[in-house]
């Protein structure tokens, strides 16, 4: 049985299959192939070509330069601030920081003095619940192993050898956000694709006081690049009051789709602006540093001024994709197409052999053995004898009639 087995699977690997074409005159069955095949051609017509634009040759991520620059003057309740003052950092990059609320502990100097409330255990009753030389890293500074009272209240807590004296909450707080919404950004952006050698700026006026006057609107000045902060944080979603006091992250994404076989004045940049710190979630949400101003008093003693600011940060987010006509990917999704179009065949046959009445005479026809000499030459199986015509007629008269 093994040695039977064996030899049939060599007789086997040698067999040749070739198509045979019947024409079955069956509405339905043919109405089904059609659509198949005109779905097929409407999906790479429409989608694969038109709208994906399969033809061209493309490249993602173009190398992007940013340039950021913030005007406004802002007053808190005992100061006007300006640029200088509430922009972090200075020079202007794709990250740029608007203070919007500060809580300021002036005066510090190196020293003891009691620790912060907020740190966990600092509260104590005695020295002996204050280690001297212990290292708190959420806290100010290192024990003294003393315990003092507080800088208000009957509270103690431990002395810690420090900048004194330590943020503790009850720092002054001013509010810059007053007219923060009317402060203006100006974002300057140009992109290379190197593939196809194309590069852009985005500032489509080349008059030298263009941007003195301009302001970016959607409809009636949509390539400024001048952005109001309220506009942006208005765009984005947000409630600026709310913002300014809690601080957050606004992207500004700029989109570079470009269809290079258009002409370059139709290649321009989309905005799109939307929060990315996750505002609903209480430890994550919100943003704000720390800082320092340094100064002596009386030439001698070290002073800072320490600030925590809260602000709304500012990423610039630059991507895009480009797209040149190019010959091999032409050939290859055309070439996918008529492939494709064969499937209706396919789902055709498979319903004729498989769910059609007289699927066993379809089969008949569809498939045929023939065994020429040169296989008997080869030890192959022996022929098989075709039915003459009269015999299939004989057998099924009506077989042919309803192909």
């Amino acid at each position: 049985m093994v040695r039977r087995l064996a030899r049939g699977c060599w007789s086997a690997f040698w067999d040749y299959e070739t198509p045979k074409v019947i024409v079955v005159r069956n509405r339905r069955l043919g109405f089904v192939h059609r659509m198949v095949q005109l779905l097929i051609l409407l999906y790479f017509v429409w989608y694969v070509f038109i709208v994906q634009k399969s033809y061209q040759d493309s490249e993602t991520g173009p190398e992007s330069s940013i340039i950021t620059k913030v005007k406004g003057i802002t007053m808190s309740e005992d100061k006007v601030w300006d640029v200088e003052e509430y922009v972090k950092p200075p020079e202007g990059g794709s990250v740029v920081s608007i203070i919007t609320r500060i809580e300021v502990t002036p005066s510090q100097t190196l020293g003891t003095c009691p620790e912060s409330m907020r740190v966990h255990s600092s509260t104590c009753h005695s020295d002996d619940d204050c280690i001297a030389g212990q290292l708190d890293m959420q806290g100010n500074g290192i024990r003294t192993g003393h315990c003092v009272p507080y800088y208000h209240g009957d509270s103690k807590t431990c002395e810690v050898s420090a900048w004194c004296p330590v943020e503790d909450g009850t720092s002054d707080n001013h509010f810059l956000g007053k007219m923060a919404p009317n402060f203006t950004i100006l974002i300057k952006n140009s992109i290379h694709y190197p593939k196809f050698k194309f590069s852009k700026g985005k500032i489509a006026s080349q008059k030298s006081d263009y941007l003195k006057h301009c302001t970016f609107d959607q409809d009636s000045d949509p390539y400024c690049p001048i952005f109001r902060l309220g506009f942006i944080v208005e765009k984005a979603g947000e409630n600026f009051t709310e913002l300014a006091h809690k601080g957050g992250v606004i992207g500004v994404i700029i989109n570079w789709n470009c269809d290079l076989d258009l002409c370059e004045s139709e290649c321009n940049p989309k905005y799109s602006f939307r929060r990315l710190d996750p505002k609903y979630d209480p430890a994550s949400s919100g943003y704000n540093f720390r800082f320092g101003k340094y100064y002596k008093i009386n030439g001698t003693t070290t002073t800072r001024t320490l600030i925590k600011a809260y602000g709304i940060r500012i990423d610039v987010i630059v991507h895009g994709q480009a797209g040149k006509f190019s010959l091999i990917p032409t050939i290859i999704n055309l070439a996918t197409a008529l492939t494709s179009i064969g499937v209706g065949s396919f789902l055709c046959d498979w319903i004729l052999l498989t769910f059609m009445n007289k699927n066993k005479l379809y089969s008949h026809k569809k498939f045929d053995k023939v065994v020429d000499t040169l296989g008997q030459h080869m030890g192959q199986r022996p022929p098989v004898p075709e039915p003459s015509q009269q015999d299939s007629t004989s057998t099924d008269p009506k077989g042919l009639a309803q192909l």
